[in-house]
């Protein structure tokens, strides 16, 4: 479904991506991981059409999709932090996304598991830091995308909330979907995550399934593997 191919960035005198080449295929969740500055979030912003690399190419289902924006139409994209215009109500936004959007099927699910109707009348700056991750995470499925990139997605949710994002991700992925996570918690990525994306100073350090790592190091805990398979 994606293909990243020799993708080059840099800021000024800093080169934050390096040659990367990678291919995601539908019905994978891929977990994104690697220290601050390794390229994670360049490459997300890059897949989103945000920043432009310098060089490279990336396609969706076969196209070339740099300086297109059609493709985003198939992103349902969930931020670590949402910055909501603090005026306008919850009930608003939606509306007005569900106007741009015009998709002709919704998936609610989450509105209602989260109880999002519970605060439609509420102005989004009046929101807790929560109930904001709630109602990115509802918008993120709520076009029924067939690509989801989701950047730390359970940061700020309680246990429960995370419980019914982590079941929703999955619910996804039978559905022959593509989810892409940003994250650093390796218990959760380990639930919820088929293969491994590691980023080392803008390049690709590792791209293999959490079983393969876990069987060439001997380790059981995903985070201790990773540590032993980067340090090999």
């Amino acid at each position: 479904m994606i293909s990243i191919k020799n993708l080059n960035k840099s800021y000024g005198k800093i080169q934050v991506l390096r040659d990367l080449s990678v291919e995601f295929e539908r019905g994978q969740v891929v977990s994104i991981i690697g220290p601050n500055g390794s390229g994670k979030t360049t490459t997300i912003k890059c897949l989103l059409g945000i920043v432009h690399p310098d060089s490279g190419q990336i396609y969706v289902d076969d196209e070339l999709v740099l300086r297109q924006w059609e493709y985003r139409s198939k992103i349902g994209y969930m931020p670590q932090i949402s910055h909501f215009p603090e005026n306008m109500k919850v009930r608003q936004l939606f509306d007005m996304m569900k106007d741009i959007r015009k998709a002709p099927e919704l998936d609610e699910e989450l509105i209602g598991l989260y109880n999002i109707h519970k605060m439609y009348n509420k102005r989004l700056g009046a929101l807790s830091g929560g109930m904001k991750q709630k109602v990115s995470a509802a918008l993120a499925f709520l076009f029924q995308p067939d690509l989801l990139i989701l950047d730390e997605p359970t940061a700020g949710l309680d246990p429960l909330s995370s419980e019914i994002l982590k079941a929703k991700i999955l619910k996804e992925k039978r559905k022959d979907k593509l989810i892409l996570i940003s994250s650093h918690i390796m218990s959760e990525i380990e639930e919820v995550a088929d293969d491994i994306l590691c980023m080392m100073d803008g390049k690709l350090c590792f791209y293999r399934s959490i079983a393969s790592i876990k069987e060439e190091t001997g380790e059981a805990r995903l985070g201790k593997a990773i540590s032993k398979l980067i340090t090999y």
